[in-house]
Parts: structure tokens; sequence; C-alpha cells
């Protein structure tokens, strides 16, 4: 009785001291993240992307997928072109970036490679497939 009664105080003292510890999150923004960036809801990326504040919309896809659809004023960084290099339409790592692929899979890889490039404001938001903002096609398709 004794080791249950010191396991599930052990246990509450370390949940209590995680909630007190806080996240840095901003009220209803995700908080799940990976090394160096962090994933966002699509809504909170949406809310994002209403602001004036500098950022940038990276699609990571290939480039016919952008063609078939994208989130207007995307920018095409196709994920398998990031390598250890700072991509050219990405000068300033601490622009905020907001990034996203079909799924979410690419994206979140992306993110790694650009926050082990230095890049500090990453926002990782899944994928296209559940976007239920505008998309925009490419006329010539």
């Amino acid at each position: 009785m004794k080791r249950m009664m010191l396991f599930m105080t052990a246990f509450w003292l370390l949940a209590l001291g995680c909630a007190a510890c806080g996240t840095g999150a901003a009220e209803g923004e995700s908080v799940s993240s990976g090394p160096g960036y962090r994933s966002v809801s699509q809504e909170e990326a949406a809310a994002m992307m209403e602001r004036d504040d500098g950022h940038i919309v990276v699609d990571v896809r290939r480039e016919d997928e952008f063609r078939s659809g994208h989130i207007p004023g995307a920018v095409l960084i196709p994920n398998e072109s990031i390598g250890t290099e700072p991509p050219e339409e990405l000068p300033d790592t601490g622009q905020i970036i907001l990034i996203y692929c079909r799924s979410g899979r690419r994206s979140k890889e992306a993110a790694r490679k650009l926050a082990a490039m230095g890049y500090t404001r990453i926002y990782e938001f899944g994928g296209i497939n559940t976007w239920n903002g505008p998309i925009e096609t490419d006329p010539s398709q």
C-alpha cells in the first residue's frame, strides 16, 4: 500500500510539474513538435496566414502535385530538393515558415531538415488533403 501511495504521489507531482512548466504555445495552438519545429493545427496555420508578419507558406510536394492545387501564395520547395544548404527561397533563418505537403509526412521531414540548417520559426501543419481553406490551381494545366 505504501508503494502504491508513493507511486501515485510521484505520478501527480510529475504531472503537475509538467503542467507548470508551460509550453510556450499560444492559446489554441498545438504543442506537438519535432526537433526544431512546431506542429500546429490547420486552423492555427490559417490564422497565422491572415497575419501580416512576413511569413512564407511553403509547399514541399512535387511540382506536378503543386500545379494540381496549392494554398494561394505558397512557394514550391520540393522536399527532395532540400539538402544541407539553405534553399534560396528562404534566405532568412528567422522568418516564419508555414510548411505543408499532401498528408503531413514530407512536411515533417522537410521541417526537420530546415531546423537542422538553423531555421528557428518553422510551423508544420500537415497536408493539403485535409485543408479546408482556399486552394488554387495552375491555369496552364
